[in-house]
């Protein structure tokens, strides 16, 4: 499976997920502390945009000006999936996985930051459905390549602790040891 086609399938995770949030459940707390439900989606919706734009040459202020600005209008799903489609194209354009973004963290290979992408959706699913009340299981698949994945993924931008807070003692399953590693409490 490639980058973008693994990304993809993350996504349709967190979709999967999102598609169960009831009315009420949109101002419920999540696992991260500064973000509601309503926050975590536009989170993943607004980071999607932000990579097209850093793939379309935009730069590391731009994304973090737009860091919170609202993606998801007044229907949060269709925003959500919309974004994820405008990034994985942008992803699969003819050498963007070759280049070199401007990421707010420093220049940083494409190639990287889908993997980056990648690994936040694995977990904001999680989040979201801790959140939520739906069901906490991971796609096996998806944990085993982000566990595999996840130093490399990381290497040069302040490691998982500057994303994901301090690291919980790993135990359990490969999907609570990587839940663990990246600050959550399963």
């Amino acid at each position: 499976m490639d980058l973008p086609d693994r990304y993809e399938r993350a996504s349709a995770g967190f979709a999967a997920v999102l598609g169960t949030v009831r009315p009420e459940q949109w101002a419920a707390p999540t696992p991260c502390a500064e973000w509601d439900v309503r926050a975590l989606v536009n989170h993943m919706a607004r980071g999607n945009l932000s990579y097209v734009a850093l793939l379309g040459g935009g730069t590391a202020a731009g994304f973090v000006r737009l860091r919170d600005a609202d993606a998801l209008g007044d229907d949060p799903l269709a925003a959500f999936d919309a974004s994820v489609r405008e990034c994985a194209q942008a992803f699969r354009a003819p050498g963007a996985l070759c280049r070199v973004l401007d990421y707010p963290l420093g220049p940083a290979p494409a190639r990287q930051l889908i993997a980056v992408r990648t690994i936040d959706s694995i977990v904001h699913t999680w989040d979201l459905a801790r959140a939520t009340g739906a069901p906490e299981v991971l796609d096996r698949d998806l944990v085993a390549w982000a566990t595999a994945n996840l130093d490399d993924t990381y290497a040069g931008l302040d490691g998982l602790d500057r994303f994901f807070g301090a690291a919980r003692t790993p135990q359990g399953d490969e999907q609570e040891r990587l839940l663990r590693r990246l600050g959550r409490t399963p």
